[in-house]
């Protein structure tokens, strides 16, 4: 036999962070299934897996989620609580939950019963198989959120996408698995008011999505208005890059090409003998140059703010993490030890 069949397969350490708003009524249900996950599994790829960790991150909601999270930790033993001082929004408490966790991998997944646990196996072995460091749930089945509000999800994603340059934000999914060392990094570094997706794109160097059905919420109304759902697309356009900024400069300079161009036309037209009234060449000829001169100013210095805003939200140069090969992107297939 050889070496690697005497060896036995390894096991990946998930830790599964979940930040809790409102989870006086949903949370012991899921719990309980993450119950039937803290033993050691096999995923449909054949590959050992074990939920090493629950975090539970509570970020100060109305309801009473406080004393269901100690009721858990006092009954279970892979429960992890992290008690922010003040509700901080959903991104902020999953950075904490993460910042928190030691697992091989993390799985981030949200408090209302949407995200079936069932799937992790399935998503872990869409990383192993595809060797990705980051990979989202993809629903087959259409989000239980109604009509305009899945419509207006997908849309504003799109535009991030095509317009704002944010990555694969059609992909982005609240219920994803990080590698581990990716996902710490993430919280380490990130700024404040950061999208942690689009944080995310920015070091991860494969991203995918791996199949998924969502459920209905738990018995609660939802804890998004469309009105935070409009800042949190807000916020996703400004930490998406600078290629908003960038715009003004390319219409800085597209104005004041016309307004060169039209301030040529109205010169030639008045030397060239032109019906037009006095003053008004001289006085249209100053507004086109001056307007295009102002707003490729304003564009210069958008691409300098553009530099700061990168370092204000954390964007590394880089980052170092240790060789694929000895992580778990690099254990041997299942098959291998058996063939």
């Amino acid at each position: 036999m050889t070496q690697a069949q005497l060896e036995p397969a390894y096991l990946h350490r998930v830790s599964v962070v979940v930040p809790v708003y409102q989870g006086e009524r949903t949370l012991p249900g899921l719990v309980q299934e993450l119950t039937g996950l803290v033993e050691e599994f096999t995923t449909a790829a054949g590959h050992r897996a074990v939920v090493s960790e629950v975090i539970l991150c509570h970020d100060n909601g109305p309801d009473a989620s406080d004393r269901i999270i100690r009721e858990l930790a006092a009954q279970h033993d892979f429960l992890k609580p992290v008690w922010l001082s003040r509700n901080f929004g959903q991104h902020a408490a999953t950075l904490a939950g993460i910042a928190s966790s030691g697992g091989d991998w993390v799985v981030t997944l949200d408090e209302d019963g949407q995200h079936d646990p069932r799937f992790i196996g399935g998503l872990l072995d869409t990383a192993l198989q595809q060797r990705a460091q980051v990979v989202y749930a993809r629903p087959d089945n259409v989000p239980p959120h109604g009509f305009v509000r899945n419509t207006a999800s997908k849309g504003a994603k799109r535009a991030l996408e095509s317009v704002f340059g944010g990555g694969n934000a059609s992909a982005f999914n609240s219920y994803r698995l990080i590698l581990g060392e990716v996902a710490r990094s993430v919280a380490a570094y990130s700024g404040t008011g950061v999208y942690l997706d689009v944080a995310l794109s920015w070091i991860a160097n494969s991203i995918v999505t791996s199949p998924v059905m969502l459920r209905e919420e738990g018995g609660r109304r939802s804890g998004y208005s469309y009105r935070s759902l409009l800042a949190h697309f807000w916020r996703m356009v400004l930490t998406s890059g600078t290629r908003g900024l960038r715009l003004v400069t390319a219409i800085g300079v597209l104005f004041a090409l016309l307004g060169l161009g039209f301030a040529i036309y109205l010169t030639v037209n008045r030397l060239a003998g032109g019906a037009i009234e006095e003053g008004w060449t001289s006085i249209m000829v100053m507004l086109s140059l001056t307007t295009g001169a102002i707003l490729v100013s304003l564009g210069i210095v958008a691409e300098y703010l553009g530099v700061a805003v990168n370092m204000a939200l954390g964007k590394p140069a880089y980052l170092i993490v240790r060789d694929p090969a000895a992580g778990p992107l690099g254990a041997p297939e299942p098959d291998a030890r058996t063939s």
